[in-house]
C-alpha cells in the first residue's frame, strides 16, 4: 500500500510540473512515506529526518521538507514533529495524500508551514502513479481494515474499509492494459472483504481477467477469516489469477491467535491450506508471523514451529512483535524480554529458510514462465523475473526481454531465488 501510494504521490507532482531527482542530494524537497506498523520504521524515520536539521538551516526556504503517510495520523506522532523538528515544511496523512500539491503551493505562496490531517476520508478515482516497472502495475481496490488485531495500528491509521466500485476498477485497468500493463496486483489492507456494487472479490478477479492484454493478477494481502471457498475455486479455474498467495497466519498458537483478535484458529488454517493444495497442488504460499507476542508462552512458540513446520511456506515475513501506541496488545502486562524474542525470532528463520529452500530447489529441471522485470540486481548480466509462483528467477537472455513473458528452464536454487536458462 505505501509502495503504490509513493508511485501515486510521484505521479501527481510530476503532472504538476515537478521533475524526480536522483537522490535525496540532488532533491530541493524531500518527502518521507512513513509507515506506522512497526516501531523499527520509526526509528529509521526520525532518525533521518534529524539529518535534515542542518541542511535546512543553510537552505532555509530552498530546501522543502516533507511528511507525509500512517505515522502522521497518530496525535503524539504530529505533536512530537512539532515540537522538536520546526525544519519540517509540509505534514499530509493518509486520508489526503492526493492533495501533497496543492499543500506545496500553499506553502510557497503563504509563506507558512502546512499541517494538514484529515481525520478519515473517501476514495479519490483518476490518480496518476509513476510506476516502477511500466509492464506491471498495482491496483487500488479497497482503503482501510475492519478487523482491530489487538496488535495493529492500520485500522487506525488508515480508516474503516472502503471498497472502490467495479467500474472504476475496470476502467483503471484497461487504461493500464493499454499503457503496456500485463501484470496486476489488486491491493488492499484485506482484499478477502472488498464489497462492491453486485460484485464480491472473487467476481472482481473474474471481470478483470476478462481485459484484454491482463496475462497476470496477483493481490495482496488476504486474511484467513474471509478466504472462500469461492476464491480457492478461482486459482483452479481462472488462468490469469497467479498460483500464489500470501496468508498471514502470525502465530500457530490458538491462545495466541484468540489473544490477536484474529477470528480464527489452527484448525481453521490448515483446512484453508489443505484445500488451497486440493484445487491446486503447486500453489505457492507466503505468510507473516509474529514472534514475542504478550503473553506467549514457550509452548505457545513451539505450536508457532509445528505449524510453520507442517504448512511448508514458500516463504514468509518474519518480525518481532512491536508495540504500537493505542492498541490492545501494548497495554498488556505480559510482555517478552528482548532476548527471549530473539531466540525465538533465530529459531523460526531457520524452520521457514529450510522450508523455503526445499520448495525452491523442487523447481529445478522444470521449466516456467517468467515475466522479466529487468536486468539483474544481484550485480550480474542477468536478467531477472518472477513466475506465476512469485519465485525470483535470475537468468541469461538476449537484449530487450524487459516485459515479456519467456519460458525459463530452472537449473538452480538457493533459500531466495532460482537461477536457470532460457527455454530452446
Amino acid at each position: 500500500m505505501n509502495e503504490h501510494d509513493s508511485e501515486i504521490m510521484a505521479g501527481l507532482l510530476i503532472e504538476n510540473g515537478y521533475v524526480q531527482a536522483s537522490s535525496r542530494d540532488e532533491a530541493d524537497i524531500v518527502i518521507f512515506n512513513t509507515c506506522s506498523i512497526r516501531e523499527n520504521a520509526d526509528k529509521r524515520f526520525f532518525g533521518t529526518l534529524g539529518q535534515l536539521k542542518h541542511r535546512k538551516e543553510q537552505e532555509k526556504e530552498n530546501f522543502t521538507v516533507c511528511v507525509c503517510g500512517c505515522m502522521m495520523q497518530q496525535q503524539h506522532i504530529t505533536d512530537t514533529l512539532k515540537a522538536k523538528y520546526p525544519w519540517v515544511d509540509v505534514v499530509c496523512g493518509t486520508h489526503n495524500f492526493h492533495e501533497l500539491p496543492k499543500l506545496l503551493e500553499n506553502l510557497y505562496t503563504e509563506k507558512k508551514k502546512q499541517f494538514d490531517i484529515w481525520p478519515d476520508g473517501g476514495i479519490t478515482e483518476n490518480l496518476p502513479a509513476e510506476r516502477l516497472f511500466r509492464h506491471k502495475s498495482f491496483v487500488n481496490i479497497m482503503y482501510g481494515c475492519n478487523n482491530f488485531c489487538s496488535y495493529c495500528i492500520v485500522p487506525y491509521t488508515r480508516g474503516r474499509e472502503r471498497s472502490r466500485r467495479p467500474q472504476d476498477i475496470l476502467r483503471e485497468v484497461h487504461h493500464l492494459s493499454a499503457d503496456g500493463v500485463r501484470e496486476i496486483t489488486l491491493l488492499g489492507q484485506n482484499v478477502n472483504s472488498y464489497k462492491g456494487e453486485e460484485a464480491d472479490f472473487t467476481d472482481l478477479i473474474y471481470m478483470l481477467a476478462e481485459v484484454e492484454g491482463i496475462e497476470r493478477i496477483r493481490f495482496m494481502t488476504s486474511h484467513p477469516k474471509d478466504l472462500s471457498d469461492k476464491l480457492i475455486g478461482a486459482f483452479r479455474d481462472c488462468d490469469k489469477l497467479c498460483k500464489y498467495i500470501h496468508l498471514p497466519v502470525q502465530s500457530g498458537s490458538d491462545a495466541v491467535l484468540k489473544a490477536m483478535n484474529r477470528k480464527y484458529d489452527r484448525k481453521r488454517y490448515f483446512s484453508l491450506v489443505e484445500k488451497l493444495r486440493d484445487a491446486v497442488p503447486d500453489i505457492a504460499i507466503s505468510t507473516d508471523i509474529i514472534v514475542g507476542f504478550p503473553g506467549e508462552t514457550e509452548k505457545d512458540f513451539e505450536d508457532t514451529l509445528d505449524l510453520a513446520e507442517r504448512v511448508g511456506y514458500d516463504s514468509a515475513f518474519t518480525f518481532l512483535y512491536s508495540m504500537r501506541e493505542g492498541t490492545p496488545a501494548a497495554k498488556s502486562p505480559d510482555q517478552i524480554p528482548e532476548d527471549i524474542k530473539h531466540s525465538r525470532f533465530n529459531r523460526l528463520v531457520d524452520v521457514i529458510n529450510k522450508s523455503a529452500a526445499s520448495k525452491n530447489a523442487g523447481y529445478i529441471g522444470s521449466v516456467k514462465e517468467v515475466l522479466v522485470d529487468g536486468r539483474s540486481r544481484n550485480g550480474s548480466s542477468a536478467w531477472e523475473g518472477r513466475t506465476d509462483s512469485f519465485k525470483l528467477v535470475n537468468f541469461h537472455g538476449r537484449d530487450g526481454l524487459e516485459g515479456k513473458l519467456v519460458k525459463v528452464r530452472i537449473t538452480g536454487a538457493n533459500t531466495f531465488s532460482l537461477t536457470g536458462e532460457i527455454a530452446q
